[in-house]
């Protein structure tokens, strides 16, 4: 998908609900009489406390604590219901900011925030998918590692797995949390907090020991550890699953408090001081505005997050007054935490970061004038094809730029319950003209992701699609208008999970009955088909997308693939090649071309196609794959069992891969490596009906006709009749002659 220009986008001008172009600003003096007006007391410390152990320390360890999809109001600290005595005496040690945000509500693009002390525009990661932090990103570890600081990071889920460039800086970055068998594999690709935190302390005491015993000084660290368990499902360990069985996230956030403290104690005893920094990527909505989970909308429930910052250790920690904690309601946001980490452990904050540093204690009890600060919520816009959102927080005024365009005042209405646009038409075209000062850009073009990677992000529940953009966005493109069909596309893909498959083709078509330009509901639809065998109705249903309009690159290329795997490989090729011409090509379409190249006998531009796709999905296993296939039918087995020994190496739980190494055995005369090959890419993926063709026919071929009958069973029972009708004829004839 090519950079997209900017939009017009509709907000609020003269009179209510009238379209005005989001980039054109106010006045100098509408500005200045927003800043005046917005001065009021929105920061204080509460009466009666003094100041929190929060100094400037140069060499301090820093320990950086994400807890994924945290709302701030869950916390005890922060009048919640869970319990969270962990995290609740941190805060009465340290700092606890009460009106803290994010800028982005799904877990890359916020967590790119943290690190590099940028908005998402600046980083440029927009979505959890398609996106990739540069190579050349100064972040947090970056830098801490340049001021001499051991960094490493302990990761739970793969939205922010390496691959996606969060790893910048850091000399360890253990994301070990396993991963699906293929794109039909719904397991969830992630680890508790009682695996991550014990790893993450592990290595910390490591580093101690090994300073002791070599009578080393101190080198100081940055770790950061992300813990997921609050994110959907919400299926907390016991003891937390029967406290909580009514509210089942809290129980999560329960659970990982008390996965926590164990690492937060071992601090406090630390003969070094570490500075803490606790906050959440993003909240979550738990049905609040229409909103189950989180993605779509940027109100309180997924934007507004805690942020709790503490010194804890140190040889003269016993030594220091008690002091009580401090509550600061100064509005935080997620680019001033890197600039605060820098402050405290001694080093320049640069000075092009948005944000500023919260360590002086006169930025927490009043602040500098109340400065704007920006949010997006873009996977509407870029998986949906709706209208993108963004908006502008200046003291307590949201401004929300949609068709409909919101406004709300936080200290009378936390709800947002009241939509003050057109009230004071003056006030809109301020907040307006604040948000256009950000000069924020829509999304640009994303990288192709391949079908492990779609895959997995989809067993997390993240819907992931390509939607063209539009010049315009009216009100029927409102994400209020559509948040139902989101829903609806969120609970077919449980039913889908659940095995329920007939449930989840029935939502789809309803999705697309009401919104006939959705992409993503043809391609599920379309999908759900071919896994029950049925390619004529899946080409069909992605038939129907395109006359509907429907010009979504994934659809397509999904559309060129079955045309290509049911015999009409001409037709794919006239559909898949204009998508080929694209630099941004998507991965499935020059696979799907390269594969239409090879069974019309075009071998030189199918493997022309595969190099392509090596360049562009260089961990990717599925291009090794379809090299080595070629390479096998050209009679070059030595260079295709490297292809097949690199892509194992890539992606060990590939049948895929197995399979074609099982091919490459046998054509070099080793039939048992064949048969071992083929068995262990059975078990990987019993859909892959070639190579349960191939082991129970070799099998059978070879004599082990008891060893080779229950393949041949699985494969007349499960494979589809419309693509295998030979096969089955074949199958069908080695069982009748050997029958006992």
């Amino acid at each position: 998908m090519a950079a997209r220009e900017r939009t017009p986008r509709g907000t609020i001008g003269p009179a209510p609900r009238q379209p005005r172009p989001w980039w054109q600003r106010a006045s100098v003096l509408a500005w200045a009489a927003l800043v005046v007006a917005a001065v009021v007391a929105v920061a204080f410390i509460w009466p009666g406390r003094s100041q929190a152990n929060l100094r400037r320390t140069p060499g301090q360890n820093v320990l950086l604590i994400t807890i994924d999809t945290l709302r701030a109001d869950a916390l005890g600290a922060y009048g919640g219901p869970a319990a969270t005595p962990a995290l609740d005496r941190l805060a009465a040690e340290g700092v606890r900011f009460d009106f803290a945000h994010a800028h982005a509500v799904l877990t890359l693009a916020s967590h790119a925030s943290i690190l590099t002390g940028q908005y998402p525009f600046q980083h440029g990661v927009r979505d959890n998918s398609g996106y990739r932090l540069p190579r050349d990103a100064r972040t947090a570890a970056t830098l801490l590692k340049q001021a001499g600081y051991g960094t490493a990071a302990f990761v739970a889920a793969y939205p922010v797995h390496a691959r996606f460039g969060l790893n910048a800086g850091f000399e360890v970055y253990d994301d070990r949390f396993g991963a699906g068998q293929g794109p039909a594999d719904f397991t969830m690709p992630e680890r508790p907090a009682s695996v991550v935190v014990p790893l993450a302390r592990a290595w910390i005491d490591g580093r101690a020991r090994g300073a002791g015993a070599a009578r080393q000084g101190h080198q100081p660290w940055f770790v950061w550890v992300h813990v997921f368990d609050p994110h959907a499902p919400y299926r907390p360990p016991a003891p937390f699953d029967a406290q909580y069985a009514s509210r089942p996230y809290y129980g999560e956030v329960a659970a990982v408090d008390a996965a926590l403290a164990p690492l937060l104690e071992d601090l406090r005893t630390s003969a070094q001081p570490t500075l803490v920094v606790v906050t959440g990527d993003h909240g979550e909505g738990l049905g609040e505005h229409g909103e189950a989970a989180h993605g779509i909308f940027a109100y309180e429930s997924t934007l507004r997050v805690p942020l709790i910052m503490a010194e804890l250790g140190g040889r003269e920690a016993s030594a220091r007054p008690a002091r009580a904690g401090e509550v600061s309601t100064v509005s935080a946001r997620h680019v001033d935490i890197l600039p605060t980490i820098l402050d405290a452990i001694g080093q320049a904050v640069p000075a092009d970061l948005p944000g500023r540093t919260l360590l002086p204690r006169e930025e927490r009890r009043t602040g500098s004038a109340p400065r704007a600060t920006y949010f997006e919520a873009m996977s509407g816009l870029l998986n949906h094809g709706w209208a993108p959102l963004s908006g502008v927080l200046v003291g307590r005024d949201k401004f929300i730029d949609l068709p409909i365009a919101e406004r709300y005042d936080l200290s009378l209405d936390a709800a947002e319950q009241s939509n003050l646009v057109g009230r004071t038409p003056e006030r809109d075209r301020m907040l307006a003209a604040a948000l256009s000062g950000f000069a924020p850009t829509l999304p640009g073009g994303r990288v192709a992701e391949d079908a492990e990677a779609a895959a997995q992000l989809r067993a997390l529940g993240y819907v992931s699609g390509s939607a063209p953009a539009k010049t315009k966005y009216t009100e029927s493109d409102d994400p209020k208008r559509l948040v139902e069909i989101d829903a609806a596309i969120h609970r077919a893909l449980d039913a889908f999970g659940a095995g329920r498959i007939d449930d989840a083709a029935r939502i789809y078509q309803q999705v697309i009955e009401r919104r006939p330009d959705m992409a993503i509901a043809y391609r599920h639809l379309a999908f759900i088909a071919w896994q029950q065998g049925d390619g004529a109705r899946a080409i069909g249903v992605l038939r129907q997308a395109v006359s509907h309009g429907v010009t979504d690159a994934r659809a397509l290329a999904q559309l060129g693939e079955y045309l290509t795997d049911t015999g009409h490989e001409a037709e794919g090729i006239r559909l898949l090649e204009p998508l080929a011409k694209n630099p941004a090509a998507e991965a499935d379409a020059l696979n799907a071309l390269g594969i239409a190249y090879a069974r019309t006998g075009r071998r030189d531009e199918a493997r022309r196609a595969f190099e392509r796709l090596l360049t562009v999905l260089p961990g990717s296993s599925a291009p090794l794959e379809n090299l080595g296939v070629l390479a096998l039918e050209q009679g070059d087995v030595a260079s295709a069992t490297g292809y097949f020994d690199r892509a194992i190496a890539a992606a060990p739980d590939s049948s895929r891969a197995h399979a074609g190494a099982a091919a490459a055995a046998l054509q070099r005369g080793d039939r048992r490596a064949a048969c071992q090959a083929w068995a262990r890419a059975v078990k990987l993926d019993p859909a892959n009906f070639e190579a349960l063709f191939s082991l129970g026919v070799t099998l059978a071929r070879d004599g082990r006709m008891d060893a080779a009958r229950p393949y041949l069973d699985q494969f007349l029972q499960t494979a589809p009749p419309d693509r295998y009708p030979n096969q089955r004829r074949e199958v069908t004839r080695l069982l009748a002659g050997n029958r006992s």
